[in-house]
């Protein structure tokens, strides 16, 4: 069975040297709450690799390709040196990464639309992780419209970040109404969507007849939001074939037992918990387009 881990996140070298200082000097304070900072007892919420500790660390847990996410930044150049670097890492690597672009509509449309395109033009393959409600636009923005017209008529997914309705505080938390993403899957048929963190349960939270049949769920952080059980329960509503695997590494999902990121333990518990050919792998390669991937879709 061939792994894809479509849920991953890296940053460039000055990032990595020293993450709170540079999150200060770009401007991004919501990004250094949610990824710089330490928990109480001083243990760094996630680690810093490089492409080649990620690669390494893909190796170690059988990991074929990984789909490298950007964030949802506060301003369209943090956007640019994100986009820059992953195109300089699917270059490097075309056989084992894959990358998504990330914009802030927020810019305007000049900008946002000029990115998209660079971006293209450089070999990234989607669009994500993003998120309307931390990023300040509306679903309704003009501008973010246009992108996903464009996304439509690139055939690129979109990862969008969603936080579960009845899930728990936590520091840089923002509230993901889901409606909201219904709405937008209604209105862009031709985009597939990924909805982050098991889509904040959507499925469990309304009718199936109710959610577009262009929604797909990742699984990225989910031992840090949801027990085990969440597979057998969210499979009760939803099918699996919209289910794609994503860890979120380099996020320590087990701060607990784990003093640093390890993709194998997840992908462990995904397998117990009876992750299929599919959502281990198929159905990202299918939405990327991605040949040689088999498992049933």
């Amino acid at each position: 069975m061939s792994i894809i881990d479509a849920h991953v996140h890296l940053y460039p070298p000055q990032a990595n040297r020293d993450p709170a200082a540079w999150a200060a000097g770009m401007s991004e304070p919501h990004w250094a709450v949610m990824c710089a900072r330490r928990r109480k007892n001083g243990q760094p919420v996630q680690a810093f690799p490089g492409v080649g500790e990620l690669l390494r660390e893909m190796d170690l847990a059988g990991v074929e390709r990984a789909v490298l996410l950007g964030w949802y930044w506060n301003h369209a150049a943090t956007c640019a040196v994100q986009n820059r670097f992953y195109a300089e890492c699917v270059r490097a690597h075309p056989d084992r990464l894959s990358a998504f672009a990330t914009l802030n509509p927020a810019a305007g449309r000049e900008v946002t639309v000029g990115e998209l395109r660079r971006a293209h033009a450089d070999g990234l393959a989607g669009l994500g992780e993003l998120s309307p409600h931390s990023q300040g636009y509306r679903v309704d923005d003009p501008v973010f419209r246009r992108v996903l017209e464009i996304a439509t008529e690139l055939h690129w997914p979109v990862n969008l970040h969603v936080t579960d309705p009845k899930g728990a505080p936590y520091p840089g938390r923002v509230e993901t109404p889901l409606a909201d993403f219904v709405r937008l899957a209604a209105d862009f048929p031709g985009v597939n969507f990924i909805l982050a963190h098991w889509g904040g349960l959507l499925p469990l939270a309304a009718s199936p007849e109710s959610i577009p049949g262009n929604i797909y769920y990742d699984t990225a952080a989910s031992p840090l939001l949801y027990d085990a059980e969440i597979w057998s329960r969210f499979q009760g509503r939803a099918s699996l074939d919209r289910v794609i695997f994503g860890s979120d590494f380099p996020l320590n999902l087990y701060p607990r037992s784990d003093a640093a990121p390890a993709m194998k333990r997840f992908l462990d518990e995904a397998g117990q918990a009876g992750a299929t050919a599919a959502v281990m792998g198929a159905n990202a390669a299918r939405l990327l387009g991605i040949p040689g991937v088999k498992g049933p879709v």
